[in-house]
């Protein structure tokens, strides 16, 4: 019988290490990109604004509000994290303890479509920054005001979904772990 226990509370610490470690690392990765494209935000104000800057700022944030913020996170990527940040809280081992971020993410032990979606994203993203690092000011400035929006609502879109998976684990989406 106490083989039994430790096993339990073994595997609860282990779920909860996971969980915070899936958790903390992904919202980490999230407030690093919002400090960083946040100061290149603000120095767009450095610089005149014309009329077609204004209306591409509006616009962009709009855009980038709906887009990233309200479909991206709150409609897809923020629910699904969550209920795999709720699945590894329960069923976590060494490898996906270790990689807790990755395994939130959906990088592994999901469907083939997931992987591929998540890698995809994750090029895509990285092609965009390193497009947008050639853009000059402020029209750099503009586009990132954009995706802090997104990030920003992103961010607590993520803890809010992270939330609920833990306080009424029904709300969970399909974690689509296999």
């Amino acid at each position: 019988m106490a083989l039994s226990l430790d096993h339990i509370h073994t595997t609860n610490r282990l779920g909860w290490l996971a969980s915070f470690w899936g958790f903390t690392g992904f919202i980490a990765i999230l407030v690093i990109a919002l400090i960083k494209l946040t100061a290149i935000a603000i120095d767009s104000f450095n610089y005149s604004f014309s009329a077609l800057h204004w209306l591409a700022l509006i616009v962009n944030s709009v855009f980038m509000a709906y887009s990233e913020g309200y479909k991206g996170f709150q409609k897809g990527y923020s629910p699904r994290l969550a209920a795999r940040l709720n699945y590894l809280h329960h069923h976590a081992n060494l490898l996906t303890t270790l990689l807790a971020p990755l395994f939130c993410m959906g990088f592994f032990a999901a469907p083939k479509k997931r992987i591929i979606t998540s890698v995809l994203l994750t090029v895509m993203i990285v092609l965009f920054i390193l497009f947008f690092q050639l853009i000059p000011q402020p029209w750099r400035g503009i586009l990132d005001i954009g995706v802090v929006i997104g990030l920003s609502w992103g961010l607590i879109a993520t803890v809010f979904f992270c939330y609920q998976a833990f306080i009424n684990p029904a709300t969970c989406v399909d974690a689509e772990v296999v």
